[in-house]
């Protein structure tokens, strides 16, 4: 039987540099396969998207993304129109080889080369929903964005942009911990009204909020233990009013996913969520699946099973 083509989509600069190390392996474990494949590299910002879009025109069969959470994020655009609907495409499939791994960890899918290539022809098919989100972008930025992991607001949006200015050596955990600890230094608590399926749900202060689809961020973080990528709804997680020394606490807590019955963590479930700042001219950031695209307000919706996976 003829192989499906396969075009592996790879971000060099994934990990530090390390996911192109581990191009010479990826390749023989795909000819060990006799998979008929390509792989293309991305040369900076959203050419992941573009070289996406250009294998969904070629007729590609499954699209494998190699790198880390951020080049998924950039991969799934291409499963959305500019207004926010689902587009049909190939099957996804996952090399890991970032700094933050959050996605695969909510799929079970472990690190190893052989693994990620034999999941390719011989995996489990899993449709996955997608996140789509509107909000207000950075200046020349697209309103609209895809998310398959988890999409957050508050403390998580500083994060972001302190590990994306930060050499990726460490390794995703340690990176995760250390951009935290610094962005606590200069966080205050953001004023925001959060609404669930058209019904005000929290209104106050927040040290952040996540909407997962996936249960784990920040590296490793288990920020919704209870969430299911493939049930038609987000799990909603507000982590309020909590001082610094509280929430450097609650960190332990929620690596471990025992933060939910803590002091302070709300929990609700959703297919449609809402937030804006209290004080318009407030800023507050969010943080897309590793990313950081713009601010509140925004509007989260779900698009039930519109990816497949293979795993």
């Amino acid at each position: 039987m003829a192989s499906e083509r396969v075009r592996v989509i790879l971000n060099p600069r994934a990990a530090g540099g390390r996911a192109l190390g581990r191009l010479s392996m990826v390749e023989a474990a795909l000819r060990r396969d006799e998979l008929d494949y390509e792989i293309v590299l991305t040369q900076g910002p959203g050419d992941a998207t573009l070289l996406a879009r250009a294998a969904m025109a070629d007729g590609i069969r499954v699209l494998v993304a190699m790198g880390g959470d951020g080049t998924l994020n950039e991969v799934v655009q291409a499963f959305v129109d500019k207004d926010g609907a689902p587009v049909p495409g190939p099957d996804l499939a996952l090399i890991p080889a970032g700094t933050g791994g959050d996605f695969k960890r909510t799929l079970g899918l472990s690190d190893e080369v052989d693994d990620a290539v034999r999941r390719i022809r011989h995996g489990t098919r899993r449709e996955v929903d997608l996140g789509i989100l509107q909000f207000l972008p950075h200046a020349g930025q697209s309103g609209v964005r895809a998310f398959v992991n988890v999409a957050s607001f508050g403390i998580g949006g500083q994060v972001d942009s302190i590990v994306n200015r930060t050499p990726k050596w460490l390794g995703g955990k340690a990176s995760f911990f250390v951009a935290t600890l610094r962005a606590m230094a200069s966080y205050r608590n953001a004023n925001v009204r959060v609404k669930v399926d058209g019904e005000t749900w929290y209104e106050g202060s927040v040290f952040n909020v996540a909407i997962a689809n996936g249960r784990f961020f920040g590296g490793g973080m288990m920020i919704a233990p209870q969430a299911d990528a493939s049930d038609g709804q987000f799990e909603v997680i507000c982590i309020g009013d909590l001082t610094k020394i509280e929430a450097a606490g609650l960190s332990s807590k929620i690596y471990k996913g025992a933060h939910l019955s803590a002091p302070g963590v709300k929990v609700a479930r959703g297919t449609r969520i809402e937030a804006e700042p209290i004080h318009p001219w407030a800023t507050v950031l969010m943080d897309v699946d590793g990313e950081q695209p713009g601010k509140l307000p925004l509007s989260a919706t779900m698009a039930r099973c519109a990816l497949t996976f293979r795993t």
